[in-house]
């Protein structure tokens, strides 16, 4: 199979990846998660050359391989959170599969997690037991509400992360139910702490020898993203909620809606941004009002000045109102569907509209790698695979034979076909 570089996402070519050295070659990691938060932490260490191992259900695998539209019986998805990973099919609640994942624990470097807490401990595989045999690994746990705390046991996904974190609350319209953002949002941020941490322990590692446990909750993860939220409270007792699509507290910053029907995002928050905004309407007034100077005068008059750029936006299409902010160097921008993303020469100049061939020889379109290094580029180096693909493979490295890995399926604790 072949894959497209981040230089030209048009043009397949595994070799040019390969050639190129990865930031994380030789690190080693287990990822025991699913779904969403531990696994898009695998991922992302896996697109800058980690070596992962994936851990799955016989069965049926993760779930997320049937998740939302499906090409093949498996969710296009998968192509996109699997990627650059190796698979291995074992039952976690068999004693055998138990003492596999403890010997392949002995060998890592790292250990991704996200089951409820306690999961870990009743199987036999909490930190302790794993740290025992191997000192130097680092484990990253991701669960709903941290290991310890009065809601550590309950079930906690994302949805519910987001709300308790505060999000959800600022979301939408004033008056009305707050909306929930369209993507799983808490995961990822949570996904993303992660990763953060295990950076962190590696250098702490690095230094000392020592492995440690990274403890990430959903909700914190996204707690640690409300910027002022928590001081406002603390000091004005002020209880932010949903605001639209403006920023209270920024002006003026808003979508206003255009000619055509469509909006245009227009920040003019600077205070020299905001003169030339002023000008390019034909506002010369405000743009000269003292009371409009900073940032704290255009938020107590920010509904006059959304009225004024508003009636401007009115009388133009997107592309035009774009176009003179543009000349006028004020951030705007229009709000982008999936198809504007996938037309768009910026996305595709930066990376991010690779292709990967598919089994059946189509070509799936897919995010590309970010962030960007200059030395030690990530890269989508290997397919998602299909469930247990490479368990023969991977038992074999930690030296069972044949006969054993038969045995083990054959016990259906082992899945997946020879590799």
């Amino acid at each position: 199979m072949a894959f497209a570089t981040d230089n030209n996402p048009t043009t397949s070519s595994s070799s040019a990846l390969s050639a190129a050295p990865a930031a994380l070659s030789g690190l080693k990691v287990l990822e025991l998660g699913q779904l969403i938060a531990g696994p898009f932490a695998a991922k992302t260490l896996a697109d800058f050359g980690a070596e992962v191992v994936k851990i799955e259900p016989p069965a049926a695998g993760d779930p997320l391989r049937n998740w939302r539209l499906l090409k093949d019986g498996t969710s296009v998805w998968w192509q996109v959170q699997s990627r650059n990973k190796r698979s291995l099919a074992l039952d976690l609640r068999d004693p055998a599969g138990q003492e596999i994942v403890r010997t392949l624990a002995a060998e890592a470097d790292v250990l991704i997690e996200n089951f409820r807490p306690g999961a870990m401990e009743r199987w036999g595989l909490g930190p302790d037991t794993l740290l025992e045999r191997n000192p130097r690994l680092i484990v990253l746990r991701i669960s709903g509400y941290g290991q310890t705390g009065p809601y550590r046991d309950r079930p906690g996904f994302g949805i519910v992360a987001e709300a308790m974190g505060g999000l959800r609350h600022l979301t939408g319209e004033p008056g009305r139910v707050p909306v929930r953002v369209g993507v799983s949002i808490g995961d990822t941020l949570a996904a993303l702490h992660g990763v953060i941490g295990i950076l962190l322990a590696l250098q702490h590692r690095h230094a000392t020898g020592e492995g440690q446990v990274i403890d990430v909750a959903l909700y914190e993860a996204v707690f640690n993203c409300m910027e002022s939220l928590l001081p406002e409270y603390s000091a004005f007792g002020a209880v932010r909620g949903a605001a639209g699509s403006a920023l209270p507290g920024i002006a003026p910053t808003n979508a206003y809606r255009c000619a055509d029907g469509s909006h245009a995002l227009i920040a003019g928050n600077g205070d020299s941004i905001f003169r030339r905004l002023m000008a390019l309407i034909g506002r010369p007034d405000l743009a000269a009002d003292p009371a409009l100077a900073d940032n704290a005068g255009r938020v107590v008059r920010a509904a006059e000045l959304d009225a004024a750029i508003g009636a401007w936006t009115a009388q133009h299409g997107v592309d035009a109102v774009l176009q003179a902010l543009a000349a006028a160097s004020v951030p705007a921008g229009r709000i982008y569907t999936v198809a504007d993303i996938a037309a768009d020469p910026h996305y595709a100049a930066r990376g991010m509209l690779a292709q990967v061939r598919m089994d059946d020889g189509s070509l799936l379109a897919v995010p590309g790698v970010v962030p960007k290094l200059s030395r030690t580029p990530g890269g989508h180096r290997r397919n998602a695979p299909a469930l247990g693909q490479d368990s023969d493979a991977v038992l074999r490295e930690i030296g069972l034979t044949p006969r054993q890995i038969q045995a083990l399926k054959d016990r259906g604790i082992v899945g997946g076909g020879a590799a």
